[in-house]
């Protein structure tokens, strides 16, 4: 435990407690101001303590991942990492084996098989493009 009081460790135990009762202070402070009448300032004294709540789950979390790299386990979390197999070898001792990427056939869309009101939309960007200052109304087509 003598590495959570590091200098690095104080200052993130210093800035959760300044965090968490500065997050309670604006709650409790949203909650004058609403029992004065602002309606709106419910909402906020609802969402800072949600806010300190937060700072003080990830403090927490921060330890317990630190406490699990000083103990020296591998994986910190196994619920956050995937569980992956390695790809089996072909033969035992050498290089995984590579494989071909897959191919897809493409088909061009033939020439004369043109959609007219595909054509039409590209004379109409095409007179946009050559007339800068016009506006799409001005359009002659």
């Amino acid at each position: 435990m003598r590495w959570l009081w590091t200098p690095a460790w104080i200052a993130r135990h210093v800035a959760m407690v300044v965090l968490v009762v500065g997050f309670l202070g604006l709650g409790w402070w949203q909650i004058s101001r609403a029992t004065a009448g602002n309606s709106l300032s419910w909402g906020y004294a609802v969402e800072w303590p949600v806010f300190a709540g937060f700072v003080v789950y990830v403090w927490w979390r921060e330890v317990k991942l630190a406490r699990r790299r000083a103990r020296g386990d591998a994986v910190a979390d196994s619920a956050e990492v995937p569980a992956v197999e390695p790809a089996p070898a072909d033969v035992a001792g050498s290089r995984p084996a590579v494989r071909r990427p897959v191919r897809v056939a493409r088909v061009p869309a033939s020439a004369g098989a043109e959609d007219a009101d595909l054509a039409a939309y590209n004379r109409y960007l095409s007179w946009l493009n050559a007339n800068p200052g016009a506006r799409p109304g001005d359009y002659p087509g």
